[in-house]
């Protein structure tokens, strides 16, 4: 599924895209959208060190990406804006990984002194600034968006 989802990734990342593309892709973001608010909890089993390589997760972590990227895509972006209850689940899932980075220290814990000798694989970094980047787009030029955040 990883593997699909970064086909998936490339493919939206091109410009330009045809019409009929276009239509796809459309068609496949509420299943991703809804993919991702189904799945989005296996997130937080990344805190323990045993859930690093939990499947589901890093699916999870894909599936974001691969939003964010049709999020800055104007045609596809109105279209996700519109979904229903997408909005209100990429904020639940940043407070959820927010406070779950403070109530101990694991991935999600903000870290303040990076020194850039030591390098993070860990599949989840950078996941609070992609749901940032998320919320970001879903209210761009969007004022009923902007009054729920």
């Amino acid at each position: 599924r990883v593997t699909l989802l970064e086909l998936i990734m490339a493919k939206v990342s091109e410009n330009p895209v045809t019409s009929e593309e276009m239509n796809v892709f459309m068609r496949h973001a509420d299943f991703l959208a809804g993919c991702f608010q189904e799945n989005r909890e296996a997130v937080l089993k990344l805190t323990s060190a045993a859930g690093a390589e939990d499947e589901e997760a890093l699916v999870t972590i894909r599936l974001l990406d691969v939003l964010c990227e049709m999020t800055s895509n104007n045609g596809q972006l109105e279209h996700l804006q519109a979904l229903p209850g997408f909005l209100e689940t990429a904020i639940d899932t940043l407070r959820l990984t927010h406070l779950a980075g403070k109530q101990a220290v694991n991935i999600f814990t903000a870290t303040h002194a990076m020194t850039g000798q030591e390098e993070i694989s860990h599949p989840a970094v950078g996941f609070k600034s992609h749901l940032i980047r998320l919320i970001g787009n879903l209210c761009y030029k969007n004022k009923e968006n902007q009054d729920k955040v």
